[in-house]
């Protein structure tokens, strides 16, 4: 018996423990406690009349990459279905996405409840972000006669030779993309040699998605709140990195006692630690889910809250991009606050944003620190020269200008499936 199919009788073993999975994840933060049916398949929302487009993304990230995609497939005349897995997606995306387009989340993937999803939704095309191919779904895409697209397609070097040392199911999975449009020449190589059939280079997604909004007036009083003093932030960072940061802070504030350095955990329910961490220190540290904006007296101002990176890319000049700093980490992505002209710091683990920390580096637009002390001293020189940190945000900021065009090019790339479906409708 096949491994796929050892997995689809497994996922149906495991679907009557399904709810209590649900239910445990939803008292740890980890689901929507409101809306768990739809990770059963249920919905209730209608169906909106007309074709249907179905995008999916695994979480915040993957999710946030389809927006260039969202506008041009509600400027075709589609109804827009956005899915995804984690709470903090949907939080983001209920407030971004534009009219004509809507939120669920993603089925978990067991025959019952993929069944029932594609029951009440129909899409007449997915299309789905990256990696993100659970095999149950893409079986049932694929037997319902629906196209299913892997837009903005990756796949790293390690999760490639697992799936090479089970090459039958890779062929099964990968082989039943109707088209797969990676990023790069070597996300390309890597689909093609795991089964994929039609593969094309279309680019990042992630340059033509528009940088974070802020509310102007919030940006203004969070500016006020700053004042003069030198301020800088570190986003999404992860356990290990906050210690590295905290430990710069001390060593660049001997030289700037005024400094205000900002923490944007990836996981916001790490505050916690991250106060304490910060206390240990002898720093004053306060939440943004307490105070507003922060204290002249506070050293560390900790970013517990969900959809602001608008706002503290509008308000530092620098900004340290975290899962970057330590072995395994593969970086976050480092985008959005080019586009606002932020100058990019970032460790030596970003193989995840390999193309993009070269454009950079080309660019002069971002600089590799490894350590407290590289941190600090990087963060320190471009606070001191406001004129080069300003010059290295504006490099940032056209490198990802110039790298931009993903969306078109995937348009193009599925304007035959949109061109069926539209003579089907006649």
């Amino acid at each position: 018996m096949s491994l796929l199919k050892l997995y689809r009788l497994a996922t149906i073993a495991a679907t009557p423990f399904a709810g209590a999975l649900l239910d445990w994840r939803a008292r740890h933060g980890k689901e929507d406690p409101e809306r768990l049916a739809e990770r059963m398949g249920e919905s209730d929302r209608p169906r909106p009349g007309g074709r249907l487009v179905w995008l999916h993304g695994a979480s915040l990230g993957e999710t946030l990459s389809l927006l260039p995609l969202i506008d041009r497939f509600i400027q075709r005349g589609l109804e827009v279905l956005v899915t995804s897995g984690t709470v903090s997606s949907a939080r983001v995306l209920n407030a971004r996405l534009p009219a004509g387009a809507f939120h669920q989340y993603a089925p978990l993937d067991a025959p019952k409840f993929v069944e029932r999803f594609l029951d009440h939704w129909r899409p007449d095309i997915a299309v789905f972000a990256e990696s993100e191919l659970w095999p149950n779904i893409v079986a049932a895409v694929g037997a319902r006669g629906a196209p299913l697209v892997l837009a903005n397609a990756r796949i790293s070097r390690k999760s490639a030779e697992r799936w090479r040392a089970i090459p039958g199911a890779a062929k099964s999975l990968f082989g039943a993309l109707d088209l797969c449009l990676a990023q790069d020449s070597d996300n390309a190589a890597r689909f093609l040699a795991l089964g994929a059939r039609c593969v094309r280079i279309a680019g990042n997604l992630k340059f033509d998605v528009p940088p974070p909004p802020a509310d102007s007036a919030r940006v203004a009083e969070f500016n006020a709140a700053i004042g003069a003093r030198p301020a800088w932030a570190a986003v999404s960072t992860h356990a290990g990195e906050e210690d590295i940061v905290l430990d710069a802070h001390v060593e660049m504030s001997a030289q700037t006692p005024s400094l205000l350095t900002i923490i944007a955990p990836r996981h916001r329910e790490r505050a916690a630690e991250i106060v304490e961490a910060a206390r240990a220190r002898g720093l004053t540290v306060s939440l943004r889910s307490q105070e507003a904006e922060p204290r002249r007296d506070v050293n560390v101002y900790v970013l517990d809250s969900v959809g602001e990176l608008g706002l503290i890319f509008r308000s530092v000049g620098i900004v340290l991009m975290g899962k970057s700093l330590l072995p395994g980490g593969g970086g976050q992505n480092p985008i959005e606050p080019a586009k606002l002209g932020c100058a990019i710091l970032h460790g030596p683990y970003v193989e995840n944003f390999t193309e993009v920390y070269g454009e950079f580096a080309a660019a002069k637009a971002a600089a590799r620190a490894s350590d407290a002390a590289s941190v600090a001293r990087a963060a320190q020189y471009l606070l001191s020269d406001p004129a080069r940190m300003r010059k290295m945000g504006r490099a940032a900021a056209e490198t990802v200008e110039r790298l931009g065009g993903a969306s078109r090019g995937i348009m193009n790339a599925v304007e035959p499936y949109l061109a069926q479906m539209a003579v089907a409708e006649q």
